[in-house]
């Protein structure tokens, strides 16, 4: 993982039920189930953005938009081994819960990183 974003926008936190999600664009041909594929499910949560999910636990897998089908969003509560990098920036901070204290140490947008 070359990047990990913390994200507060209103769609990320509807979909994992969550205050915000941590998670990593990865290049789609870098990754691969190793099992379990027959269960993903998919559901569209805008015209633009397709978010996959378990489908026997519905656990969130990783958001795809389809104008850029080559980068998955991979939800980082999902990854069980290894090591997750401490984020690099945050996203939509002007959606995040107001109890939540933004990291200043790392960068901040109120929307998307430009």
């Amino acid at each position: 993982m070359n990047e990990v974003a913390v994200c507060h926008c209103s769609q990320c936190k509807r979909a994992q039920g969550t205050p915000f999600v941590t998670n990593a664009p990865i290049e789609l041909e870098k990754f691969t189930f190793t099992n379990g594929s027959s269960s993903l499910k998919t559901f569209f949560s805008s015209p633009n953005k397709k978010r996959v999910f378990c489908g026997n636990c519905g656990s969130p897998l990783y958001s795809q938009r389809t104008d850029m089908p080559e980068t998955i969003r991979l939800r980082l509560g999902t990854v069980t081994e290894g090591h997750i990098p401490v984020p690099n920036y945050e996203i939509y901070c002007e959606s995040k819960s107001g109890w939540f204290s933004t990291n200043t140490e790392r960068p901040n947008y109120e929307q998307n990183k430009a």
